[in-house]
């Protein structure tokens, strides 16, 4: 089992930073794959970005805009948004793909709005 735990979320003004976090409960070093998705309100949930050993895929709208990261040491993958719109705003969720099983977050809010 894995318990992941996302934070950072918050309001924004258009064109500010985000960083949010997702804190895993073991170790996250031999995930199959790591990623976010969001969900923004009336809509399905859709991918940002995942990581998948050396290769990381990206929706068009956040490429140049986006990137993840992880700290193997803290067990914590991480996703750093730039240059936010407001098509931005939605739930963001963290996944983790390990030993064939998809384990997801809770979710934080990621609203931007002037």
């Amino acid at each position: 089992q894995v318990h992941l735990v996302e934070s950072g979320g918050g309001l924004v003004q258009p064109g500010g930073s985000l960083r949010l976090s997702c804190a895993a409960s073991t170790n996250i070093f031999s995930s199959y794959a790591m990623g976010w998705y969001r969900q923004a309100p009336g809509k399905q949930r859709e991918l940002v970005i995942i990581t998948n050993g050396g290769s990381t895929n990206y929706a068009d709208s956040v490429k140049g805009r986006f990137t993840i990261s992880r700290d193997n040491a803290k067990n914590t993958e991480y996703l750093q948004m730039n240059s936010l719109k407001p098509e931005d705003t939605g739930r963001y969720y963290c996944i983790v793909v390990k030993d064939g099983l998809n384990y997801w977050g809770q979710g934080t809010q990621v609203t931007v709005s002037s």
